[in-house]
């Protein structure tokens, strides 16, 4: 998920408790590959996470990597094969039933212009339009964007084709403080955690957690310029963007605008937590609310943590939402965590979520009501093929829907979503 540079043999944040992942980085630098951050030469590869934003430095990489001493190229990526299951005993009217799959696909590039210049290239794609069309998988109280003109609500919407774009140049002025300019279209800016596909406590579950429009669902933003910079372990970062999300049609390039902004001040406290707060100004971000303008704030907390093949990864999530002229603020709150042992994981995911019934598109019954949603996701996988270049596993998960009182009637009174997938992703780096 993320390169680092680095020429000495001793690379900072990885973790010296696993002998097999601390060897093979050993072998890559002894080979004189530039094993590069994204954005800095003097910052261990593994803080490296989504946009800019950094992940603990102790996070896991799964990637293939190739490269020399002045260039070097990364690739990653996932696919989620799976049956999709929103109402298993059918309780209620809002479920849904799908086989679909999920997808992401990365490719990262550095170089190293002159002695302290460091040059990245970084595209990101997704084949969700063409397997899943344009209304995307269900998923129950999730909202955000539109399809043929129409709120997509109990659905989450897929990712663009061209998901990520981005060229950046990072200048390090010493060894603890780089200026790095970045230009995404699409890219990501200063705004939020690591979106969630890019979150090891995230690793291993398919679906896009129901705040991701609160907390970070600006990771496809056609028009980013930012501009950081990093002393230390701290980093200040401002961001241009467009406001508006990505719009119905999943194979083009929305119109720029950089009508909105945001900053972001980031915080490795040590190898094993990553922090964040941000805040940003959305001009229109929902093509269906025109007009509608949103203050967003964000707050995070990632821990990792690794011994020996085990790793244990945790993300602490707030954001919230102020509709610019309206009364009331929405809040949500996110906890996930996954625990990677060498051939099986555990995972779970708790949310609280406050969306009106606008956004639920339920207004006409309940008026200006806002619902207090809470959802419990709880998940476990094994893998097939343990010592391949390639993991395959096989993976279940059940999700526990609570909905409020008023809503039972059309939700039922448990609503449980139930998957199965088989997952596809490169291994993880040093453990084969």
């Amino acid at each position: 998920m993320q390169l680092s540079a680095q020429h000495e043999h001793h690379m900072p944040g990885m973790d010296s408790s696993s002998a097999a992942h601390s060897d093979t980085m050993e072998d890559m630098a002894n080979a004189g590959m530039l094993m590069s951050h994204a954005y800095s030469l003097n910052l261990p590869m593994n803080r490296n996470g989504s946009g800019t934003a950094w992940l603990p430095d102790a996070s896991p990489m799964y990637a293939f990597m190739m490269g020399n001493a002045k260039s070097s190229w990364m690739i990653h990526g996932n696919i989620f094969i799976r049956y999709n299951n929103q109402d298993l005993f059918e309780h209620g009217t809002r479920g849904g039933i799908k086989w679909d799959a999920v997808t992401m696909f990365m490719g990262m590039y550095n170089r190293k212009i002159g002695s302290r210049g460091l040059f990245n290239a970084t595209a990101m794609l997704s084949a969700d339009p063409y397997i899943m069309g344009g209304s995307g998988y269900p998923l129950i109280f999730q909202t955000g964007e539109s399809y043929n003109g129409q709120k997509l609500v109990d659905r989450q919407h897929p990712h663009d084709l061209f998901s990520g774009l981005s060229v950046a140049y990072t200048y390090a002025v010493s060894r603890d403080v780089d200026v790095t300019a970045y230009l995404g279209y699409p890219g990501e800016p200063a705004l939020g955690p690591v979106a969630f596909m890019h979150r090891p406590s995230a690793m291993n579950n398919p679906n896009a957690p129901l705040g991701h429009h609160w907390q970070d669902a600006t990771h496809i933003t056609f028009g980013v310029a930012t501009l950081g910079w990093r002393i230390h372990n701290v980093k200040l970062e401002g961001s241009l963007f467009t406001g508006r999300e990505p719009d119905e049609n999943r194979y083009d390039f929305d119109k720029a605008t950089f009508d909105s902004y945001s900053y972001r001040l980031s915080w490795n406290v040590n190898e094993n937590w990553a922090l964040q707060f941000s805040q940003g100004f959305l001009h229109e971000p929902e093509s269906t609310d025109t007009g509608v303008d949103v203050n967003r704030i964000t707050a995070s907390a990632t821990h990792s943590t690794n011994l020996r093949t085990l790793n244990w990864s945790q993300t602490l999530a707030w954001g919230m939402n102020h509709r610019i002229g309206f009364d009331g603020y929405d809040h949500s709150f996110l906890y996930e965590n996954n625990l990677q042992l060498r051939t099986q994981a555990i995972y779970a995911r708790y949310e609280f979520v406050m969306k009106s019934a606008e956004e639920l598109d339920l207004q006409n019954h309940f008026g200006e009501t806002t619902f207090n949603l809470n959802s419990f996701t709880i998940g476990y996988n094994r893998q097939l093929t343990p010592a391949a270049p390639v993991e395959i596993s096989i993976g279940t998960q059940a999700t526990f829907n609570f909905p409020p009182q008023s809503l039972k009637p059309m939700y039922g009174n448990l609503p449980i979503g139930f998957e199965v997938y088989l997952l596809l992703r490169p291994h993880r780096m040093g453990l084969h």
